[in-house]
């Protein structure tokens, strides 16, 4: 079954759907483009990671000269090309490491454009409820308006008595008030989503359907977003396991020198191997942070799978209590329509009053309200139903 929810006054907009919707909602995400920054440095430390070195190499020269003192033409070069190198087993937690930050930016990405859905979901749904609370007002206030006529027509006619002149007048005049509050309601929804997705509302706000299975999918955004981050906290823990030290130094040394100024410049080839002693403290230190930090990326994770299956479940049960509030609410305004049907004849013959007209009306407005409430109750269900399950449109 497919339901259209639609008012009958002017709505300026394009056709477009609630996948169109979102996805208008993300291109204005602030978030989006930082994600966009961090996914470019993400990339930029698995380039490192994947170099052959850790570190830029340097290149150092230096000169060595007696001229402020003997002057005996002594005088010295050193070229230096130090290059720093991997510890064992560094290079490869570099690279998970990065390979797991570019995937945790994926992940939360997608989480970002499932929240971002969910906002765009409240919106719509609370835009479809203002539109036929809107639409109802108008049709109160037209009939409002025709009862009133109808009212003082037979009231100078000498049929009806003053009072139920003024409670036909008091009954147009409630219609007319709480059909600007209706419209004032209308557009502020209105703004709201206009700020939110950039675009005029759609004319027509379309439901989703149903999931398809109340199964809490592995590729669930948030689910996702929190195991990436576990992982990634356990690849930063295996890089500081792997870094007890700092990168050890390879450099290859020119030397050029010469004794006096009768003497001819000799050369020299050299190698220095420098290898920094650990500093217990530090090491301590920074796999004690990247320990804490897995243990609450663990916990976030196991909090995330409980948190998610209890929403599933609560929305799974709040539709199903929606569909039936829906059902009841179209039997109660069948029931009440029926009632007015006879109310309005019975007035007509003279054979109730206003009062009893008013009182029926009444009902009869209030429960078709009831109705268009909970019918719209029940697809926003659907919709948040989908929401937990992690179903972007």
């Amino acid at each position: 079954m497919v339901l259209v929810i639609g008012l009958f006054f002017p709505i300026f907009g394009t056709a477009q759907t609630l996948g169109d919707a979102v996805q208008h909602a993300w291109s204005r995400q602030p978030l989006a483009s930082a994600l966009s920054a961090r996914e470019g440095e993400a990339q930029a430390r698995a380039d490192l990671a994947n170099g052959m070195l850790p570190a830029p190499a340097s290149l150092s020269l230096s000169n060595v000269s007696d001229k402020l003192s003997t002057d005996t033409g002594k005088d010295a070069w050193e070229l230096e090309l130090a290059m720093p190198m991997w510890l064992p087993g560094q290079r490869g937690a570099r690279e998970r490491e990065a390979a797991a930050g570019l995937s945790e930016i994926d992940a939360r990405r997608a989480a970002l454009r499932l929240q971002i859905a969910g906002e765009v979901r409240e919106a719509w749904w609370a835009l479809a409820n203002a539109r036929q609370a809107a639409r109802l007002a108008e049709n109160r206030e037209a009939t409002a308006i025709a009862l009133e006529s109808d009212v003082l027509r037979r009231f100078k006619a000498g049929e009806l008595a003053r009072t139920d002149a003024n409670l036909a007048t008091n009954e147009s005049l409630i219609a007319k008030s709480e059909l600007l509050d209706a419209h004032t309601v209308l557009r502020q929804l209105d703004q709201a989503y206009r700020v939110l997705t950039g675009k005029d509302a759609p004319t027509h706000l379309v439901e989703e359907s149903p999931p398809s299975s109340m199964e809490v999918p592995a590729s669930h955004p948030q689910l996702s977003a929190s195991l990436a981050s576990s992982q990634l906290a356990h690849s930063r823990l295996n890089v500081a396991q792997e870094s007890r030290r700092e990168a050890p130094e390879l450099a290859i040394k020119l030397v050029r020198e010469r004794g006096d100024f009768g003497t001819p410049y000799a050369n020299a080839l050299g190698v220095k191997l420098t290898v920094p002693f650990s500093l217990g403290a530090k090491v301590r230190q920074e796999t004690s942070a990247a320990h804490a930090e897995v243990l609450q990326a663990d916990a976030e994770l196991a909090i995330a799978k409980q948190r998610i299956e209890l929403e599933v479940t609560r929305n799974k049960l709040d539709s199903e209590a929606a569909r039936q509030q829906w059902i009841n609410a179209q039997k109660r305004m069948e029931l009440n329509a029926d009632t007015l049907r006879l109310a309005e004849k019975m007035f007509a013959l003279g054979e109730s009053d206003l009062s009893a007209l008013l009182r029926a009306r009444a009902s009869a407005f209030e429960s078709e309200a009831s109705f268009n409430r909970q019918r719209t109750a029940y697809f926003a269900s659907i919709s948040r139903l989908n929401q937990s399950l992690g179903v972007i449109p």
